[in-house]
C-alpha cells in the first residue's frame, strides 16, 4: 500500500449488492492498511422502469426506498460518527455518493444532492435501455442483440447527458461497458470511445470535472483499470486535471486493492491524485 493514501470508492452495507459491512468496520480496515482518507460512495440508483429491483439502500439490514429520506439521515450519522470517533487518528472519512445516472433524472438527483451535505458525488452510468450492464446476469440482453456503433451511441450519448448536468464532482468507472462487452466484441470494444470521447473530456476540463481510476476491473479479470490507460492519456491531453483513485469495494477485502498501480498509472502522465471537501476538489500532496 506504500505511497497509495485514498480510496475515493467504497460501498458500506447501505448499497443492496454490497456485503453486510458497516462504516466503522471499513474505518478500522483502512487504518490497518495505512490508508490516510476514505470517501463511502453509497449507490443511488433512480430509473423509475427498475424501481422493484434498484430503487433501494439497506439501512440496518432492511431495505429502503432511496426516495425515503430517513435512509440518508441515518447515513450522515453513521459517518458522522465514524469522523468523531476516528478524529484523532491519521484517517479521514467522507461522506460520499454514487449516482447511477439516467436522462430524466436530473431533478431527484438535485432532490437528494441540495438536501445534504455531501462531500463527493461520483456519476456513473450502469444501465443502457434499462438493462444494468455492468451486471453479468443482465448484461447478455443488452449486448447480445445490439452491434458495436449502437453500444457506442447508447453510451457516449448518456455520457454525455450525465456531464452537461453538472451534477457531478467525478465520473466513475468510465469504460464500464468493456466488463461484460468484451465477451461479445473482443478487443474491438477498447476502442469505441475513439472519436466521440474528445469533446465529453473537454467539457469535462471546463467544468472542473474529474475521472476515476477504478481498479475494479481487476478482480473481474480484466488487464486495464477503468478506464484504460489510453483513455487516461486521453484525458489528460484534453485538459482534465481532477483524478481521483477507488476500489469500489463492496467488502472488507476489497478496500484499497490495485491503488498502488492505479497511482502509478497518474504519475506517469504526471497527473495528481485529489480529494474532496464539501464537493471542492484539492490536489492530495502526501503521495
Amino acid at each position: 500500500m506504500e505511497s497509495v493514501k485514498t480510496d475515493y470508492h467504497i460501498h458500506p452495507d447501505y448499497s443492496i449488492d454490497a456485503s453486510a459491512v458497516q462504516i466503522k468496520e471499513y474505518c478500522y480496515r483502512a487504518l490497518e492498511l495505512g490508508l490516510a482518507e476514505i470517501c463511502f460512495t453509497t449507490h443511488v440508483e433512480l430509473d423509475p422502469v427498475r424501481r422493484e429491483k434498484d430503487n433501494f439502500v439497506m439501512v440496518k439490514g432492511e431495505k429502503v426506498s432511496v426516495f425515503n429520506r430517513v435512509w440518508l439521515d441515518s447515513y450522515f450519522n453513521e459517518i458522522g460518527q465514524a469522523q468523531d470517533l476516528f478524529k484523532g487518528s491519521n484517517l479521514k472519512v467522507k461522506a460520499g455518493v454514487e449516482v447511477g445516472y439516467l436522462p430524466g433524472s436530473e431533478k431527484d438527483i438535485e432532490e437528494i444532492l441540495n438536501n445534504y451535505p455531501f462531500d463527493f458525488v461520483l456519476g456513473a452510468i450502469h444501465c443502457l435501455d434499462h438493462i444494468a450492464i455492468s451486471s453479468m446476469k443482465e448484461s447478455p440482453r443488452y449486448f447480445k442483440p445490439r452491434n458495436l456503433a449502437q453500444v457506442r451511441q447508447d453510451y457516449f450519448e448518456t455520457l454525455q447527458e450525465a456531464v452537461a448536468t453538472g451534477l457531478f464532482d467525478c465520473i466513475a468507472h468510465l469504460d464500464l461497458y468493456v466488463r461484460y462487452g468484451s465477451r461479445y466484441f473482443g478487443s474491438e470494444i477498447l476502442n469505441l470511445h475513439e472519436g466521440v470521447i474528445e469533446p465529453i473530456f473537454k467539457e469535462m476540463a471546463q467544468r472542473g470535472m474529474g475521472l476515476e481510476i477504478n481498479t475494479s476491473s481487476r478482480r473481474r479479470g480484466l488487464k486495464e483499470f477503468h478506464p484504460s490507460k489510453e483513455i487516461v492519456a486521453q484525458a489528460a491531453k484534453s485538459g482534465i486535471n481532477i483524478f481521483t483513485v477507488g476500489s469500489d469495494a463492496h467488502s472488507l477485502d476489497e478496500l484499497g486493492e490495485y491503488l498502488g498501480e492505479a497511482m502509478a498509472i497518474l504519475r506517469e502522465f504526471n497527473l495528481t491524485n485529489h480529494i474532496f471537501t464539501q464537493r471542492q476538489a484539492v490536489p492530495y500532496e502526501n503521495e
